[in-house]
């Protein structure tokens, strides 16, 4: 049985190219999250782009280590990383090799699996806010450490993958400052880099970045 074209895998090749390329063009592609109790789709409605070297906002900033080793890799793989000591959150690397680049999953619509998804977040008061904020989306696909450098372009049996899905019209797209991102890499007018889809209930509150206080 052939796919339909919206079923079919993003090719590598739509990873390998510049990341403000790649992030408003994830807009409306599903990533599909496979459990031991079965799928759960997300059509993308809110992601960042985050441009290495060139990016103060970046984790690869300041060069590769061992938590941001994936971002330096083959483009189309997940990059997972930890936060606040309490939440995943999950990306996708973009090209070329080496380069460091990647887009933050930011917000999704739940399209198939919603039961699985209410199971893991109780606490969203309906189903528009499952996968409204990182730290929710990947919660609400139960995305982990240990899925970082999952492979989300092959067409087999894989724990991510992301799918064509149906693109949103460029009218439809929409670009601000980067939630929560201090200093210069929060500048709205220098990089003005989240990109997410206008007035789907699915998107998170803009949220500028507060100091966190240190303990006395």
């Amino acid at each position: 049985m052939i796919a339909p074209p919206d079923r079919m895998p993003l090719p590598r090749s739509f990873f390998d190219r510049p990341v403000l390329e790649v992030a408003p063009d994830l807009l409306g592609r599903v990533l599909v999250r496979t459990t031991s109790d079965g799928p759960i789709s997300v059509r993308l409605t809110e992601v960042e782009a985050y441009d290495g070297p060139n990016d103060p906002g970046s984790h690869a900033y300041r060069g590769r280590t061992a938590r941001n080793a994936v971002m330096f890799g083959e483009p189309g793989h997940v990059y997972v990383y930890f936060t606040y000591g309490m939440w995943h959150c999950m990306n996708l690397v973009c090209g070329p090799e080496g380069r460091a680049s990647a887009v933050l999953l930011r917000a999704g619509e739940v399209v198939e699996g919603a039961e699985l998804a209410r199971k893991r977040r109780p606490t969203a008061r309906d189903d528009k806010e499952l996968a409204k904020g990182p730290a929710r989306l990947a919660t609400a696909l139960e995305v982990d450490r240990v899925l970082d450098g999952t492979d989300a372009c092959t067409a087999g049996e894989t724990p991510l993958r992301i799918l064509t899905g149906t693109p949103v019209p460029v009218e439809q797209v929409r670009s601000g400052p980067r939630t929560g991102v201090a200093g210069e890499g929060g500048n709205g007018d220098v990089h003005p880099w989240r990109y997410w889809v206008a007035d789907d209930p699915t998107v998170s509150p803009y949220r500028a970045h507060v100091p966190r206080r240190r303990r006395s």
